[in-house]
């Protein structure tokens, strides 16, 4: 627990913090975590943090920094657990700090101010988280929406495309038999040509044979009577 408070010493709040640092009053939130992670004390009261002097100081390093920044906020965790041991433990403690009754006017007066701030924060806090939260519905129920009408879409052209597709087949597969009806009549042509082609051989093979035996015959028939006669006188 820390022990080194001073007297009279001014306790800032968040909002403060960060209008002094420059910076936003959730980075200055973030930043006390990253702190308190890495094993840096903070003086509070309830879960509220009261920053001091070397507080600020360390926001500041934590914004500075371009080293990672928890290796940074360990660093300045062990440099304060160093500094710490150079104070001695006193019955001072946050509760004290809000003691009216024992606090310097003007102490207490900033501690009356820094809760008034945080209290002032944490309202404006809340009505952000209020619009955030309305800002966060209103972009559901739009991509909601927009995924419906992709959705829908997405479905309407996938039908087209399922319609076009069938058609195409269907086209492609009249167009397929329409060729083979005609390749069929095509090849029923050419075997009948080729069918008369050998009839008319057969007839003209049939008609030469007639013709060879024909002569054949002739050619070997025996001579007429005149004829044998006149060849005696020639001889």
């Amino acid at each position: 627990m820390r022990y080194d408070i001073q007297p009279n010493e001014r306790a800032f709040s968040t909002k403060e913090v960060a209008e002094e640092v420059g910076i936003a009053t959730t980075t200055v939130r973030k930043y006390g975590q990253i702190l308190e992670r890495n094993g840096y004390e903070f003086f509070k009261d309830g879960d509220r943090r009261i920053f001091v002097r070397s507080d600020i100081e360390a926001v500041i390093v934590i914004r500075d920094t371009e080293k990672p920044i928890d290796i940074t906020a360990k660093d300045l965790a062990y440099q304060q657990t160093k500094r710490l041991e150079g104070f001695n433990k006193t019955d001072l403690a946050i509760s004290d700090t809000y003691d009216m009754s024992s606090q310097d006017p003007n102490q207490v007066k900033d501690l009356l101010k820094v809760l008034a701030n945080e209290l002032a924060a944490t309202r404006e806090m809340n009505v952000q988280l209020k619009n955030d939260m309305s800002q966060l519905k209103t972009t559901v129920s739009k991509l909601q929406q927009d995924h419906h009408v992709i959705s829908s879409g997405v479905g309407n052209a996938a039908q087209k495309a399922q319609a076009k597709m069938d058609k195409i087949t269907e086209q492609q597969k009249n167009h397929y038999e329409l060729l083979l009806k005609q390749e069929k009549q095509k090849s029923e042509l050419l075997r009948k040509e080729i069918q008369a082609m050998r009839d008319e051989q057969q007839i003209e093979w049939r008609s030469q044979n007639d013709f060879n035996k024909r002569l054949e015959e002739a050619v070997h028939k025996p001579k007429g009577i005149w004829e044998r006669l006149i060849s005696k006188f020639r001889n």
